[in-house]
């Protein structure tokens, strides 16, 4: 398989993870009832931080998997 090619399905792959959990995440959170911790009226703040909250942690999952996937697939080199 070439090189670049190799590259290009590693970006693919990463950038699918990345939007699978930061999603997952998302949905995880709206069931969280964070309204109490603001000020009322805040609502687009409230999304704010809904939005960067779910890219934070997400974005942590999906290192988290990409770098096990990848460290699994290194592991016959050791025997």
């Amino acid at each position: 398989m070439d090189v670049y090619t190799e590259l290009g399905q590693g970006a693919v792959l990463g950038i699918v993870s990345h939007i699978f959990f930061i999603g997952v995440t998302f949905y995880a959170l709206q069931a969280l009832m964070v309204d109490k911790l603001f000020k009322k009226n805040k609502v687009f703040q409230i999304q704010l931080m809904y939005i960067l909250l779910s890219i934070a942690i997400g974005s942590a999952v999906s290192n988290f998997f990409l770098q096990i996937s990848k460290w699994s697939g290194k592991l016959p080199y050791l025997f």
